[in-house]
Order: structure tokens, then sequence, then C-alpha cells
């Protein structure tokens, strides 16, 4: 007899990789024109000032500049960057 059960092949040996989703710039960080804000699906966070959205939902900057993180109303939040210079005053 054998030790063990009839072992066949599997058929979930599949697994995918991480999406590396998230923040990858916070508030207070300065960041250049182009670097991606947010990693995200869907919209759960929404393009401010200076900020677009890619097609893939993702948050990216149009300026360099701070990043902040702000409330459009009272459930949305949006990322806005702020030029330096205007930062500084």
């Amino acid at each position: 007899m054998s030790k063990t059960k009839g072992g066949g092949s599997t058929r979930n040996g599949r697994d995918s990789n991480a999406q590396r989703l998230g923040v990858k710039a916070f508030g207070g960080q300065t960041v250049p024109a182009g670097s991606i804000l947010i990693r995200q699906r869907g919209t759960k966070f929404h393009p401010g000032k200076n900020v677009k959205r890619a097609s893939d939902d993702s948050l990216f900057a149009m300026v360099d500049g701070v990043v902040k993180f702000e409330h459009k109303d009272k459930k949305r939040q949006q990322i806005s960057v702020y030029p330096a210079v205007a930062a500084a005053k």
C-alpha cells in the first residue's frame, strides 16, 4: 500500500503577481512633474490642481511641486500639487 493518496496533478497551482497599488508620494513631499502620486483601482482619490488621472486610474503630477491631500467635498478626497515657489509663501 502507498503511504500517500493518489496524487494527480493539481489545477490551482497558479498565483498572480502583486499589483503594487497605494500611495507613492505623501503629503508635504516634493515631486517632479510626471511622477506617480497614487496607484489605485477606481477613484478612491480624485485629481486636484496640477494632477491628472491616467487610464488605469493612477494619479500623476503635471508640475514640479509639493503634494497636498485635500477634501473635495464631504465624501471625496483629492490630491493637488502646488508649485514649490507658491508653497514657500
